[in-house]
């Protein structure tokens, strides 16, 4: 298999300074889907000094180009996406472990984001006018791109988080550099050729295929980079914030979330809401095998309502279809690596050890079909409590564990008992009741008889260790401009403070 050029700096496909490359495995079958480039701190540096240069101190081709232009950009992009819809969605397949359909869900969602943040920044006034409180000052407040970015994604939504963070970073008129996780940087390649191919200037958007260390620490530390957005685990946002705190750039971190899923026992009184309760508490915690920053792996559920509920559930985890995610009728596919199903597995080791009753799955599923893939049964632990561990980290596989309420109160301070605050959702038939718990709930996103979907005009992000900062909606693309006031005095004259 030849190597992939997967390095791009100032317009231009290249392979690693270094000669170094990487297998990309199929988690499916752990044989090997592509060489990569595999960056280091030398191709890093070339890729940030090709941004710098295109932006130009705010004066580059980009950062200058007309507003209605750069917009254009992003919509060609998004009709591009369309056009290869099912090669990129299969990529994704493939490359991250998901079902074919997710992967298509995926191309349609980013889709949807670059539509969106064009549509934004079109929209637009020319500034916010201050009243300065006498008509010979026009005060006011324009926004400018923040200048060069670095954007780290990771490797459960490759293609979907790269776009949340590039769409606004170009909408704003900023250039970047672009380092996805070294398991899964195939479709992040192919979005960068996709924009090369819509007409975007050359270094406007640089790419380097590599590991954390060195790439990411060498984006996070770099004097030259204006802004860090990262999107990954708690322990690696922690040290790209201490890595950018020197130059004092701005940082914008999402850390993932352990997120409550509360069924209250009303929600559950019709067999309708009962079976829309069940079912959705089965797609919360298992979509992607569980990899979903915002899965719902904490079921807190009334104690009434608890044997039927959970029993119920396990039963209908037990069928989940499991396998490769191009196949026909699989349901849930491998998890994205060996340490990842080898991490859930001292998950569920440790929670039993700690007094965890398992309800469904627990183990590798059995027979040829599955060989060397990285799968894992669908797991429903009930009995849990706070002091497990599985219950407070997150651990991003295919685990659910139950928890039990009797109170309202309760419902809520189980909830907010986390040290992440992304996501959660309480069902509930009381509207009363949920607009309460909503309220109460110390979390970014909150569902009401539902769980998962999001909207692109929605900003997104967490309380807590869940992050800083928030990406899609309004703010997220002012996470990528610096605001300026200019103050002009239309009748200037001596202000006399001093005798002279």
């Amino acid at each position: 298999m030849s190597e992939q050029h997967t390095i791009h700096v100032g317009g231009l496909w290249r392979p690693a300074a270094a000669g170094a490359t990487r297998a990309v495995l199929d988690p499916a079958d752990a044989t090997t889907l592509a060489i990569v480039a595999e960056g280091g701190v030398e191709d890093t540096d070339a890729a940030i000094a090709a941004a710098v240069e295109a932006f130009g101190n705010g004066r580059g081709e980009w950062p200058t180009t007309p507003v209605a232009e750069r917009a254009a950009l992003l919509r060609r992009v998004a009709d591009l996406l369309q056009r290869d819809r099912e090669a990129i969605g299969l990529l994704e397949s493939r490359d991250a472990g998901k079902t074919l359909e997710e992967g298509r869900v995926d191309v349609d969602c980013v889709t949807d984001a670059f539509r969106y943040f064009a549509d934004l920044v079109v929209n637009e006034s020319g500034g916010r006018v201050v009243d300065a409180g006498t008509p010979d000052v026009h005060s006011v407040v324009v926004h400018e791109p923040v200048g060069v970015c670095a954007l780290i994604t990771p490797w459960n939504y490759p293609l979907l988080q790269a776009s949340w963070k590039i769409a606004p970073a170009l909408a704003a008129g900023n250039t970047f550099v672009l380092k996805p996780s070294e398991i899964t940087p195939l479709t992040t390649v192919a979005l960068i050729r996709l924009l090369v191919e819509a007409g975007l200037p050359a270094g406007v958007a640089n790419l380097v295929t590599g590991a954390g260390d060195p790439v990411g620490a060498r984006m996070s530390e770099h004097p030259d980079v204006d802004l860090v957005s990262f999107t990954g685990g708690l322990a690696s946002g922690t040290k790209v914030m201490r890595a950018a705190a020197d130059s004092v750039k701005k940082v914008a971190l999402e850390l993932g979330g352990k997120n409550p899923n509360v069924v209250f026992a009303d929600a559950c009184a019709t067999e309708e809401g009962f079976d829309t309760a069940v079912d959705q508490a089965l797609n919360a915690a298992f979509i992607h095998s569980g990899q979903v920053c915002s899965a719902g792996s904490r079921l807190i559920v009334e104690e009434s309502l608890r044997e039927r509920f959970v029993a119920e559930l396990a039963r209908r985890a037990e069928k989940i279809r499991i396998g490769r995610g191009t196949d026909k009728g699989v349901e849930c596919g491998p998890l994205v690596s060996a340490r990842q199903r080898e991490r859930t597995e001292e998950y569920v080791a440790s929670a039993l050890a700690e007094g965890a009753v398992l309800r469904a799955g627990g183990e590798r599923p059995r027979g040829e079909a599955y060989g060397d893939g990285y799968f894992y049964r669908p797991t429903v632990l009930d009995r849990c409590h706070r002091s497990m561990r599985v219950v407070r980290e997150e651990v991003f596989g295919p685990v659910l564990t139950v928890e039990t309420f009797r109170t309202e109160e309760e419902a809520v301070a189980l909830a907010n008992d986390t040290e992440y605050g992304l996501a959660g959702a309480v069902w509930t038939a009381d509207a009363g009741r949920a607009r309460r718990v909503a309220g109460r709930l110390r979390h970014g996103t909150v569902w009401i008889n539902d769980f998962h979907p999001y909207l692109p005009q929605a900003e997104w992000g967490g309380f807590g260790k869940s992050g800083i900062g928030r990406e899609l909606g309004p703010a997220g693309l002012a996470e990528y401009r610096e605001s300026k006031h200019v103050y002009q005095n239309l009748a200037p004259r001596p202000v006399r403070w001093f005798a002279g």
